[in-house]
């Protein structure tokens, strides 16, 4: 009996030396969120917001979800000079599309990048070749992503934002709409691991390395954008949007990330298994980040989200000890209040979530128990480089 407590005693300080100072960086992060920005919202435009921005939309094989980011951005007002929608060869109608809204409004354009170099990522090609190709009268350069549904006002009021916080980069994360049981469950869990790993959507982040930026909605002063290279410095990184935000925050540019969930939502992928798959792959953000920043991400996210509810469940399926020792206590403890803190951010990203017309939509509310899966996706694709992305094949190199 004594050797049983003396090891559960061992085990137990093992675990809590992991999981304590963990838990207190997690708690400096998630006090920061009442000092953050409130949520973007839609606004008109005014005289001075005139011709100021220039869209640039990246394609390729969207026919199935480019439609209502094209009604989207034909409801934007007179802010937008122009809509560059930059596709990469697509296979299967895009282009028609964006030919029909060229027909329905004449601020869009359609180009064709060239063939992808060497060294290039397609996103990021895309997005620079509609850089360039872009009109030098504009104040600023705006990228979204092809399955972005935004408001009307979108525009408008992240222009006035950034120009009223005196922000110089703004990237706004969107409201996520769910349709199938199996993503109801597992996309909160992956979302969590970027809450638990970066302050507060809102909060201006001092350390340029620890800045986060969402490509979906991806706001930036032109005369900054050109002062860095557009996307050179990004060209390599499946986090393009993340490693140029970073690399603009070292340059001392003013950069933010805000809450957009009023203004535009965003269908990312279909169902749990291709949710795993394609986001899966690029949270883990290793692109932009050092060694030891994701081994120290790593660490954070096996401490407070991986670990809570294994230990929680393996404490009350094993035989209970009697008299069970201080530390073992402790450890229930601690985790059973990080299992708390869990389901309460739950309930405050509730409102990043469009479940109108999900089936089985109960399953949000159980998203915690899919945390070890989702800290488990995080370390797979840490330690793998993708070769494939959205349809095109990449070297090794």
């Amino acid at each position: 009996m004594d050797n049983a407590l003396t090891v559960e005693s061992a085990i137990s300080l093992f675990l809590l030396l992991i999981q304590i100072p963990a838990t207190a960086i997690l708690l400096s992060r998630l006090l920061k969120g009442p000092r953050r920005h409130p949520p973007i919202e839609p606004q008109q435009p005014t005289p001075e917001l005139l011709g100021s921005v220039s869209v640039v939309v990246p394609t390729l094989n969207e026919v199935l979800r480019i439609s209502p980011l094209l009604a989207g951005l034909s409801r934007q007002s007179y802010e937008v000079r122009e809509i560059i929608v930059v596709d990469s060869k697509s296979q299967d109608g895009t282009p028609d599309l964006v030919k029909a809204a060229q027909q329905q409004d004449p601020r869009f354009r359609l180009m064709t990048d060239d063939p992808l170099p060497s060294g290039w990522v397609g996103r990021p090609w895309a997005l620079h070749n509609g850089f360039l190709h872009s009109s030098e009268d504009s104040q600023w350069f705006m990228g979204l992503d092809a399955d972005i549904q935004p408001h009307p006002g979108l525009i408008a009021g992240l222009v006035k934002t950034a120009e009223a916080q005196g922000y110089d980069l703004v990237s706004l994360s969107p409201q996520f709409i769910l349709k199938y049981p199996g993503e109801c469950w597992l996309q909160p869990a992956l979302l969590m691991t970027l809450l638990y790993r970066f302050d507060p959507a809102g909060i201006n982040t001092e350390q340029p390395e620890r800045v986060m930026a969402n490509g979906q909605c991806f706001l930036c002063r032109r005369s900054v954008l050109a002062t860095v290279g557009g996307y050179t410095s990004a060209r390599s990184s499946f986090c393009d949007d993340v490693t140029l935000a970073r690399n603009i925050a070292a340059q001392g540019f003013k950069v933010g990330f805000l809450d957009g969930a009023k203004v535009l939502k965003v269908r990312m992928y279909e169902g749990a298994m291709e949710t795993w798959k394609e986001w899966g792959r690029s949270l883990d953000l290793k692109d932009a980040s050092s060694p030891a920043q994701i081994w120290g991400d790593l660490w954070l996210l096996f401490a407070v989200q991986g670990l809570p509810l294994v230990i929680v469940l393996a404490y009350l399926f094993s035989p209970l000890p009697l008299f069970p020792s201080s530390p073992l206590l402790l450890l229930l403890g601690l985790n059973l209040f990080l299992l708390l803190i869990r389901f309460a951010m739950l309930l405050a990203i509730a409102p990043s979530y469009d479940r109108k017309s999900v089936k089985g939509g109960w399953l949000f509310w159980l998203s915690p128990l899919a945390d070890p899966l989702a800290v488990l996706r995080i370390f797979l694709s840490a330690f793998r480089t993708p070769r494939e992305w959205r349809g095109r094949k990449y070297s090794a190199e």
